[in-house]
């Protein structure tokens, strides 16, 4: 098998939370790492499932697409669902010109052995207020954490706190 056709990643324990995915061998700056696949739902039917699991409702596979679509990775999904969470990524998830795609891309070069990482930058609808903040906790401890998964907005994202609970509760939305 050539190098070019082995896998850029590999799935095993995080030691930020759960399950991740880290840099199987080195990946260059701007590389197609994997593709975030699964079914193709609507909003309606994403909602209609959350909580996907009770005990843990905030954690989801779901990714939401420009064209309105929702991917649920927890359904024919791959690896890419098990990318983790940091407010400081070496990776970004990059929508195709159809909107139908997402590929996660490396930002910089990444180091065989190094977990790969995106922002999810969760939006929800309505106020962010702390319980929210809260129940989107990041854990990632990078210098610009801003405490929460969710995407803020300007004037909240620098008044955030570095969170002192190890345990994190959600994975996307």
């Amino acid at each position: 098998m050539s190098q070019a056709a082995e896998p850029w990643h590999l799935v095993k324990q995080s030691t930020l939370h759960g399950t991740g995915v880290f840099a199987a061998r080195d990946i260059p700056a701007g590389t197609q790492i994997i593709e975030y696949k699964g079914r193709r739902i609507t909003p309606e039917q994403a909602d209609a499932m959350h909580p996907v699991n009770p005990d843990d409702p905030f954690h989801t596979f779901f990714f939401s697409l420009s064209s309105g679509k929702i991917i649920d990775g927890g359904d024919k999904g791959n690896d890419a669902r098990w990318i983790n969470h940091s407010c400081g990524p070496n990776c970004e998830a990059q929508e195709n010109a159809s909107g139908k795609k997402v590929h996660i891309v490396a930002l910089r070069d990444i180091a065989a052995g190094e977990e790969l990482f995106y922002d999810y930058g969760l939006i929800m609808e309505g106020r962010i207020t702390k319980a929210l903040r809260r129940d989107y906790l990041c854990l990632c401890g990078t210098p610009d954490c801003r405490g929460t998964m969710l995407a803020l907005p300007k004037k909240q994202a620098g008044k955030e706190k570095k969170p002192k609970d190890k345990k994190k509760s959600a994975k996307k939305g």
